[in-house]
Parts: structure tokens; C-alpha cells; sequence
């Protein structure tokens, strides 16, 4: 919601984490969000997703509150759903299939976690280690989903074709991307122009989200930086599909997650990390949704705010509110880092380096900004 009440388009941003059951998807869920979401070693233990909204690490906030001294300091947030574990056949509602799909439908992007270490005493769905045999089952799954709806655009293409021949060339496209859902692959592997990506667009296909693997590896292998072939079969699947790859110990976030900052910081350091692997995740996935943050900073609050990439100046005020973005007059900018080289908003305006924005200019990501507007 806006500050008015009104809705806006970021403000609900959701990454659904989906994987097969047992690869460590709630033990990651519950280190991201510490909502004690259920983790039990059984499949279907997850059956309502659990939800948990998490703050987007920014250290630029901390550097404008020594600063600022504010009363308070507010970070983006993002979303992250936990959807039930996936089986064989939930695209003809096995399992608990037509409930997982239609929650990834409803997420924006997909944090898909694969099981990359070997464990005896966690038992895997299918009763080996196999990262791109458990890639394709959820990914069949997805497609098989898809190629339902394809088949129904395609068919409604061509009736509207016998009145209209401007849909011939939406049959041809869609019979192309249906040929590659047969051949196994996502549509978000396919090379598009604009104006197809616009088509594509007009279906709600689950295969063209896009994807971060999450490549869940053994605490050894993760700390000693050993070669892991696991990882490096994911990191082939997700270069083909156009997606990308982060590796993980969901076991070590865990076991971070509950300790307080320094005591993090130490064990971080410790193992060779400059910061967690969520806080990795977290902002992986907020570059993922094309999400940028413009900040604000004064004496009540220094605070990040979540706009799309290409967003304009008075769409990005309406973000603080609808009245701002009505009556906005212009925008005074500086970018952070110019901000904290100079140390002030006083010596910026000094240097003439406090610039004035109006109604076509993009906001970048790290635009420290004050708005002007009158109703």
C-alpha cells in the first residue's frame, strides 16, 4: 500500500521458494524470516504457504543515519512465500499439485532450492542425489502446466484468425513457444523480441518466471570452497535457461540466523564471509523483481523505498504518497555516493552538486531525495 491507502504495483513483490521436498526449503524459509515455519523430515509437511516479509540489507541506510541521526531507519521489504514440497504429477493435482502451482502463480519470481550435498540421514523424495533429474521434475511440471494454456491461446487465435488475419502472426508465435515447452525447455530460455516478449505476456505462464537457483550445498563444501559437481550441473542448466545460480548451506544460515549482529559478523568472518548467504539471497532476489531503492533521509526517518527499474521522478514520489506525486514541481537529487563523499546536503548544494529533477527524469538506484510538490 501507499502511505494513502492506495495500492501500488511493488508493494506486494513476492519470491516463491519451490524445490522438491527435503532439499532444505523450509530450513532456508525459517532462516530468512525466522517465522518458525514447520521443517519436519517428511514430505507435505509444508501444505499452506507460510509467508514471511524480510528487510532488503542496505548499509547506505546506516551511513545516512550517523549522519542524520534519525528517530528511526525503515529498509525496503520483500516477500518470500514457502510453497509445499512438489512431487511427480502435480500438474494433474498428485501431491498437493494444483495448490503448488496456482502459489507460484502467484508469486512475481521463483527461488527454486536444489538438494547439492549428500546426507544418509535426510532422505530424498526419489532416493538419490541428482540435481538435474530434480530440476526437470518441477520444471515438467511447470511446463506441462503451460502447455495447457498455450493450446488454448492457440485456439483462440485461431478462430479470431477466420475474422481478423493480424492473428496469424500470434499463431505462429505461440506454436513456436509451445515447440519449445515439448522439447523441455522453459519459455524463459527462448530469445525474444520486444514485441514477442509483449505477446508472451498476454498468458501467465509459469515456465517464463524468472529463476534463482538457491544450490543447497553441505556445510563443508560450502565453507572449504570445495568443487562440488552438483553445483557445477546446476550452473550449466541455469546459464541454458537464462537464470541464475546462488550457492547456499541452508544449514549454516540456520544456524546464524538466531544469533545476535556481532556474533554473526564473527562467525561470518571466521569462515572467510563478508555477509550471509540470505543477505546474498534477499538482494539477489530484489535484482531479480528489476526492484532499485531511492532513499530519503532527514531527522524523523532515513528510510529506503522500492520502485521499478525506469520508474519516473513523480511516480516514484507517489510511492510516499498519492499527494506528493499530484502536486509534485521537482525532485532535488543527489546521488549517495557523491553525498557521503561530500559529508553534507550542505556542502553538496555548495558544489553545486545538488541537482533539480522534473517530471521526465528516471530515478537511479541510490538517489538520495527530497520532494517538491504543492497541492
Amino acid at each position: 500500500m501507499t502511505a494513502d491507502g492506495g495500492k501500488d504495483e511493488t508493494s506486494n513483490m513476492k519470491l516463491g521458494i519451490v524445490g522438491l521436498p527435503n532439499v532444505g526449503k523450509s530450513t532456508l524459509f525459517n532462516a530468512i524470516t525466522n517465522a518458525g515455519a514447520q521443517s519436519a523430515n517428511y514430505p507435505f509437511c509444508t501444505i499452506e504457504p507460510n509467508v514471511g516479509v524480510v528487510d532488503v540489507p542496505d548499509k547506505r541506510l546506516d551511513k545516512l543515519a550517523e549522519m542524520y541521526h534519525p528517530e528511526k531507519i525503515t529498509h525496503a521489504p520483500l516477500e518470500f512465500v514457502d510453497i509445499a514440497g512438489l512431487v511427480k504429477g502435480a500438474s494433474k493435482g498428485e501431491g498437493l499439485g494444483n495448490k503448488f502451482l496456482s502459489n507460484i502463480r502467484e508469486c512475481d519470481a521463483i527461488v527454486h532450492v536444489v538438494r547439492c550435498f549428500e546426507n544418509d540421514d535426510i532422505v530424498h523424495v526419489e532416493g538419490s542425489i541428482d540435481p538435474a533429474r530434480d530440476i526437470e521434475t518441477i520444471n515438467l511440471e511447470l511446463i506441462l502446466s503451460d502447455l495447457e494454456l498455450v493450446e488454448r491461446k492457440i485456439d483462440r487465435a485461431k478462430k479470431a484468425m477466420k475474422g481478423d488475419k493480424k492473428f496469424a502472426a500470434e499463431v505462429d508465435f505461440f506454436e513456436r513457444v509451445k515447440e519449445v515447452l515439448e522439447s523441455g525447455k522453459p519459455t524463459r530460455s527462448m530469445e525474444l523480441t520486444e514485441e514477442e516478449e509483449e505477446m508472451l505476456s498476454t498468458v501467465a505462464l509459469l515456465t517464463s518466471k524468472k529463476v534463482i537457483y538457491a544450490a543447497n550445498l553441505s556445510e563443508d563444501d560450502f565453507a572449504g570452497g570445495t568443487e562440488n559437481p552438483h553445483l557445477e550441473t546446476v550452473k550449466k542448466i541455469a546459464a541454458e535457461e537464462h537464470s541464475e545460480v546462488l550457492p547456499i548451506c541452508a544449514e549454516i544460515e540456520a544456524e546464524i540466523s538466531g544469533m545476535e549482529p556481532e556474533e554473526k559478523m564473527m562467525f561470518l568472518s571466521d569462515m572467510g564471509l563478508e555477509e550471509s548467504g540470505l543477505d546474498r539471497l534477499i538482494r539477489a532476489g530484489y535484482h531479480l523483481l528489476g526492484l532499485i531503492s531511492f532513499l530519503t533521509a532527514g531527522q524523523p526517518e532515513v528510510r529506503a523505498w522500492t520502485i521499478k527499474r525506469g520508474t519516473k521522478a513523480p511516480q516514484a514520489a507517489g510511492k510516499i504518497h498519492s499527494d506528493i506525486e499530484r502536486g509534485f514541481i521537482r525532485a532535488e537529487v543527489i546521488d549517495y555516493d557523491s553525498l557521503m563523499e561530500l559529508g553534507s546536503l550542505t556542502a553538496a548544494k555548495e558544489k553545486g552538486l545538488l541537482r533539480s529533477e522534473g517530471k521526465e527524469y528516471v530515478m537511479q538506484d541510490g538517489d538520495v531525495v527530497h520532494f517538491l510538490f504543492n497541492v
